[in-house]
């Protein structure tokens, strides 16, 4: 059985990791962007509890999955059915440069420019990574990497 958790900074892998593990291991895939907000203009958080459905809908409707997401808050829900967890944690310039060749992700913007609009903020906000103490900050993944009991692992490097 695998039951995979991913995390860490945005650009730093993430979602093409759990798509290559998803492709390669039959796993099922779920990406936390895809369950965290509301479809909202501005965007706003789903509340913890809907999420929480959500997930725990997955989880008990697969097997073998990986997840894989930046949300600690979401992350912690899902920690206790994961037989491994993935830190991704990249240099901050690495996750910056990732995220300026990102491919067009059409399942969270209407079109490649969409998303483009939105690369300086995003570039911004990866480079806040470990200053925030937020629920997406390094901070918040150090703490659930440290202590999580079951095998993982800590990337910090793309090669």
């Amino acid at each position: 059985m695998a039951n995979i958790v991913i995390f860490g900074n945005s650009g730093a892998g993430k979602s093409t990791l759990a798509k290559r593990l998803a492709d390669s291991h039959q796993l099922a895939h779920l990406d936390l962007d895809t369950i965290a907000w509301l479809p909202t203009s501005p965007p706003q958080r789903m509340s913890l509890d809907q999420s929480s459905v959500t997930i725990n809908e997955f989880v008990k409707g697969h097997k073998n999955w990986v997840i894989e997401g930046c949300y600690s808050d979401l992350l912690s829900i899902v920690l206790p059915y994961a037989s491994e967890i993935i830190f991704l944690n990249l240099p901050i310039a690495d996750c910056i440069s990732n995220a300026k060749k990102r491919p067009w992700e059409p399942h969270k913007y209407a079109s490649k420019a969409e998303q483009d609009a939105n690369l300086a903020m995003l570039i911004d906000w990866i480079a806040q990574y470990t200053e925030r103490q937020d629920t997406f900050s390094y901070h918040a993944h150090r703490a659930l990497f440290d202590e999580f009991v079951g095998d993982k692992k800590e990337i910090t490097s793309n090669r």
